[in-house]
């Protein structure tokens, strides 16, 4: 049972060094990547690059909303079409008469 202990007791100080040393190396690694700026650069950085995506942004609405359109123009289509049918049967003889006249 003491033999356990000592195995253990040699595993995990040596699991927390190698997890310690993991993070900081991985800190050092983000660190780097971060640069600080001036907050007026960076403000001014966004609105050229919203600007940029502002003439793709309305054409890809303008598409959403043609598509959006023309899924409703058939829907209220098929709603209406049953409707239109009955008032043409009805209207039918009338409209054979004078044809065939």
């Amino acid at each position: 049972m003491k033999k356990i202990g000592k195995v253990l007791s040699r595993r995990v100080p040596a699991k927390r060094y190698l997890l310690s040393l993991g993070l900081a190396v991985f800190n050092v690694l983000c660190s780097l990547s971060l640069f600080a700026q001036d907050g007026s650069a960076g403000i001014d950085e966004a609105t050229n690059k919203v600007k940029g995506y502002f003439e793709s942004g309305c054409n890809l609405m303008y598409a959403i909303g043609a598509v959006v359109g023309l899924v409703g123009a058939v829907k209220v289509f098929n709603k209406w079409k049953p409707l239109g049918n009955r008032i043409r049967i009805r209207w039918q003889p009338p409209g054979l008469v004078a044809v065939s006249s």
